[in-house]
């Protein structure tokens, strides 16, 4: 039964992201001049982590940059990096880095997971 609640739980916290994201303005109208945006993202816990790059479809992209944790036992664990990501787009840097910690926890702890980010951003002359 623990594993159908889990997934459950799983369940609920992906139809609420997908509500914050269709209810997110466009990135395409947020940033008209963007024309790419890749983020090479790294998880760390511990010695471990992961890492991965996210290419951004900027026409069809919501002005929204929420990353779930990466642990599948970790509750209400989530990386919120739209404003430093939106900052950085609104200021037309086209390269720039950040982290957030993760939010949630694991049993009565905290997650403790890390999250970093460097993105690559081109606009329009």
């Amino acid at each position: 039964m623990p594993s159908l609640r889990r997934n459950s739980l799983a369940a609920q916290r992906f139809a609420e992201r997908r509500r914050r994201e269709n209810e997110a303005p466009p990135l395409s109208q947020q940033v008209p001049e963007l024309v790419s945006l890749q983020l090479d993202v790294q998880e760390r816990f511990g010695m471990g982590g992961t890492r991965y790059i996210r290419r951004v479809v900027v026409d069809r992209a919501p002005a929204l940059f929420i990353v779930p944790c990466g642990d599948p036992r970790c509750i209400d664990g989530e990386h919120d990096l739209t404003t430093p990501i939106m900052r950085a787009l609104r200021a037309r840097e086209t390269s720039f880095d950040g982290s957030d910690d993760c939010t949630g926890s694991v049993g009565t702890s905290a997650c403790g997971r890390v999250l970093h980010f460097d993105a690559a951003a081109e606009y329009r002359a």
